[in-house]
């Protein structure tokens, strides 16, 4: 059994993280952790966990935590992973896991020195419909791949408006925006079908100087993009494009995925209307031939195979394994500081108006 305390455990964990762990049974939520004993304390009633506290590092330290969850804001990231790198405690971090690519690398040198095991939250790395996709185009359903088109919305993101609990994000130092949350996890699931990107020629428009904060007369100011704009070259030959368009939300088409192939084209839609691409399930046509997802790719337990902790649970079971067989689960954090690698070419070609190889 391996016991597991979660840091942010009232805010997206809540829902995500702490549904996938009760449902797995190589996991027990032993600590919770959230900015104050109060908030804490009624998580933990409410889960049934035994320990709380407002501290993480206190956490991170207490003998009954094997392995700790980083889900507060990006910011926070780097200190609550330290705390358990010193603690010696495994660590599931989610994404991003930095505030940009070289806090990336320092947490990813510093996790390996450490021995432990370290993961990040990617969830396209383990939708069940992305995986299907990359092994209907690695059995040569479509041919050789030619293009990939990706049309994705990053609302809440990139709007003329913004949620009172997203101004934070406003600022990029925060890390979280339309570019890091949004385009990080699109891209993460094209690539987990079609393969990554080595080069990349991108545009972040910003539209909005100014922000209206949402149920209020107050604006802010905003130093984020509103749009991600992409072409680019994957590694196997293939060209890409990518539109990631923000807006005040709430979501509706979701995405469209194109795989132009030598021989047929595959087509994704939300199987779900209003659904993200790196964790709602896909429609997925061949031409006109629609394809169901196989019950194979659904290993996680029944009641947690829809929403936000479906792909969770499939991560937790990759962790469990990785211990289990003394390796690196995956996606790791060497996975997590190629993808800030990646954002990092996007944000220098947007910059100079130049194309830029993905280190």
């Amino acid at each position: 059994m391996i016991r597991v305390g979660v840091v942010g455990a009232s805010g997206w964990a809540d829902g995500s993280h702490l549904p996938a762990l009760a449902a797995l049974e190589e996991f027990e939520v032993s600590a919770v952790a959230t900015t104050s004993q109060a908030s804490a304390d009624r998580v933990a009633a409410a889960h049934g966990v035994r320990h709380a506290f407002a501290d993480a590092a206190e956490l991170a330290a207490h003998p009954e935590v094997d392995l700790v969850v980083v889900s507060v804001k990006a910011s926070g990231h780097a200190a609550v992973i330290r705390a358990a790198l010193e603690a010696g405690k495994h660590v599931v971090s989610e994404w991003p896991l930095g505030v940009d690519a070289g806090q990336a690398r320092e947490l990813t040198e510093a996790a390996t020195a450490a021995g432990v095991a370290h993961a990040v939250v990617l969830q396209g790395h383990h939708a069940p419909s992305a995986r299907f996709a990359a092994d209907l185009l690695a059995a040569g359903r479509i041919g050789t791949l030619e293009s990939v088109a990706l049309v994705a919305e990053g609302a809440p993101w990139g709007g003329s408006r913004i949620r009172p609990d997203l101004v934070f994000g406003l600022d990029p130092a925060e890390g979280t925006n339309i570019l890091t949350i949004m385009a990080g996890h699109f891209l993460a699931a094209l690539e987990r079908v079609a393969g990554p990107l080595v080069e990349v020629s991108a545009r972040l428009p910003r539209a909005h100087e100014r922000v209206l904060v949402a149920g209020t007369e107050r604006t802010v100011p905003n130093a984020t993009p509103s749009h991600v704009l992409l072409h680019g070259l994957l590694a196997g030959g293939a060209t890409a494009s990518v539109t990631v368009h923000g807006g005040d939300g709430p979501l509706r088409d979701g995405f469209l995925l194109k795989l132009v192939g030598s021989e047929a084209t595959l087509t994704a839609t939300p199987a779900q209307r209003g659904t993200f691409i790196h964790w709602g399930e896909w429609d997925i046509r061949i031409g006109d031939e629609v394809l169901a997802v196989p019950g194979t790719y659904h290993a996680v337990p029944a009641g947690v195979r829809s929403g936000p902790p479906a792909n969770i649970a499939a991560l937790y079971q990759e962790v469990a394994r990785a211990i289990a067989e003394g390796r690196q689960p995956h996606p790791s954090f060497e996975t997590a500081l190629r993808h800030h690698r990646l954002l990092a070419a996007i944000e220098r070609s947007a910059a100079e108006g130049i194309a830029h190889k993905v280190s």
